[in-house]
């Protein structure tokens, strides 16, 4: 697709104009700075038409990303597997999944990124492989196999498995396997065998791919489950209160910090990279010691206290805004003077953003998408967009249970709708808001079939509101979603305060509005997000007065007059002040 340039003056006010490129602040890293987009490569763009996304798809879309502004492009799992986690099983960690190509296009595309001044980083998944993984074939053969201690070996107890854990996916997280009469331990999948971390040879092999991979020349990983690395001495059972969020337990082995350390000590502290673990089961008290620079482990992790706000399991919550207020003040907390944060709403776990917290109806979908993005893109934090947030794809219109691929799904249907526990159209409402598929639908290229992601026929259906929601007819619009991204992009690369800016929320109880300042030196920013479809009167709190427009998401009726104290918020309205 031809890149639109467009001038950004009519964009933006004159605080905008004002202000120069300003030099990144000493001892800033480039990964606060950048901005990330999430690649789910089997659904960004398929060039060989059998309905599944490939590297050469990615590598032809570079200049639609650059266009965007985005600095970095994390890679979901490309790597040989079998699939039963859609790549998060793997089978070979130095071979390109057939599907997706080779190893020469995999070259091929990361040559072009670094062309157009763009970074890579992949994923890491070292908390298990696949269950086909040379290493496992070998250790499920005899208990004296050498590769027997790469996996997680018990004997039963009591005619069942070893202790009480229970799988993400349903049923138990141990497996009997015939051939010795022993079980192995897997946290997710059962063809998904946990690694065993407390072998020196299997964090020798995960740092040796770690190099393999940053000397091809990866700007750094997301590290999938890391915190699960470690398990708990003796493996006893769960306490009852403690079934329901293994997470909890999971994440917190004894050696978890000695691991990451090690491995920042062996690998990471040797390259210029930028490493994100997903930290689920991590406590915003137990976060600073993943992310503070002085202990040496990571750079940043994913709380998933947002995306989650309003989940219980499959269950969806009812939420309001103040609790949204909440957890990002919580997380910048976290982050402290020595820690730092990510950004996002929205990933290939989760629903579509503009269906989870804002409104996807015809009439307020833009909008408030652009609302979201504005609130993502102002936070103190690396803000990390997943494929088609920029143009506000929202979440299918799921039926029954057989329009699901999820593996997740799968297992939880078995364990509460077929046990009887649950029925199926209850579980099923849930699921049509919380579900994982809503996110990995093929993105919205055009209004031609398939949404111009496939020739052929698509592994997942594309929604069906593709031939209004596409990035051919946003990237024409200068008022779409994908211009209002780009434009915020740009305002963020141009002022340091709203990337190292101090947070304040300045009114958290309000069920209506998001008010917060990003301050940094002489220069004070409000952003002022109106979470309804309502028109808003929102007095400004501490007598703040308003010096500038910067930025606005096309909801504003009229621009506001310098000094005043008071804004007509619009419906979905979300604008930045400069103060």
């Amino acid at each position: 697709m031809a890149a639109v340039a467009l001038s950004l003056a009519p964009f933006y006010g004159s605080a905008y104009a004002a202000t120069p490129q300003a030099p990144i602040p000493p001892g800033a890293a480039w990964w606060k700075e950048a901005v990330v987009y999430q690649v789910y490569p089997r659904s960004f763009n398929d060039t060989n038409g059998d309905g599944i996304g490939d590297l050469n798809g990615i590598t032809a879309k570079l200049d639609y990303l650059k266009t965007l502004g985005v600095d970095v492009i994390w890679l979901s799992p490309h790597f040989d597997s079998p699939n039963a986690d859609n790549g998060y099983d793997i089978r070979d960690y130095r071979k390109v999944m057939a599907e997706f190509g080779s190893m020469d296009d995999f070259d091929r595309m990361l040559a072009e990124m670094k062309k157009r001044g763009m970074r890579l980083i992949i994923d890491l998944v070292v908390n298990h492989s696949s269950d086909e993984h040379q290493w496992f074939v070998e250790s499920r053969k005899s208990k004296d196999n050498p590769y027997r201690d790469y996996y997680i070996w018990r004997d039963g107890k009591d005619g069942g498995a070893p202790n009480n854990y229970p799988s993400f996916f349903g049923g138990s997280a141990w497996e009997k396997d015939e051939a010795t009469g022993q079980y192995y331990l897997h946290y997710f999948a059962r063809k998904q065998p946990d690694l065993n971390w407390e072998n020196p040879k299997v964090r020798n092999e995960v740092y040796d791919t770690m190099r393999f991979w940053l000397d091809k020349g990866v700007s750094g990983f997301r590290m999938d489950v890391i915190p699960f690395i470690s398990k708990q001495n003796g493996l006893s059972d769960l306490p009852a209160d403690k079934l329901a969020h293994p997470e909890f337990v999971y994440a917190n082995g004894p050696r978890v910090h000695e691991y990451l350390q090690e491995m920042n000590r062996e690998v990471l502290s040797r390259y210029d990279t930028m490493t994100v673990g997903e930290a689920f089961g991590v406590t915003f008290e137990q976060a600073p010691l993943f992310t503070d620079a002085r202990r040496k482990e990571l750079n940043m992790i994913f709380h998933f206290d947002i995306v989650r706000l309003d989940r219980d399991g499959w269950r969806k919550k009812d939420w309001m805004l103040p609790q949204l207020k909440a957890a990002y003040a919580q997380i910048d907390r976290t982050g402290g003077t020595h820690g730092w944060n990510t950004s996002f709403l929205s990933n290939h776990d989760n629903p579509r953003a503009v269906s989870h917290f804002g409104d996807d109806s015809p009439e307020w979908r833009a909008v408030s998408a652009k609302a979201l993005a504005t609130m993502m893109l102002t936070q103190r934090g690396t803000p990390f967009l997943y494929q088609g947030d920029e143009l506000g794809m929202t979440n299918y219109p799921f039926r029954g249970i057989e329009d699901y691929n999820d593996v997740e799904v799968k297992g939880q249907w078995h364990d509460f709708v077929e046990s009887g526990k649950v029925p199926a159209e209850e579980y099923l409402s849930h699921l049509r808001q919380t579900s994982r598929d809503n996110a990995r639908t093929p993105m919205q290229w055009s209004a031609a079939p398939n949404g111009g992601f496939t020739s052929g026929k698509p592994w997942l259906a594309v929604n069906p509101n593709y031939t209004r929601i596409n990035a051919a007819s946003q990237v024409e619009d200068a008022g779409s979603v994908y211009h209002h991204y780009r434009r915020l992009m740009e305002v963020r690369r141009q002022t340091p305060a709203l990337i190292h800016g101090e947070f304040r929320d300045l009114d958290p109880a309000n069920p209506k509005v998001f008010a917060y300042t990003r301050t940094l030196d002489d220069k004070r920013y409000l952003v002022l997000i109106n979470f309804t479809r309502e028109t808003v009167v929102y007095g400004l709190p501490e007598g703040l007065k308003i010096a500038a427009t910067v930025l606005d998401n096309g909801a504003a009726q009229q621009p506001v007059q310098p000094g005043a104290a008071s804004v007509s918020l619009q419906p979905w309205q979300a604008t930045i002040y400069e103060l």
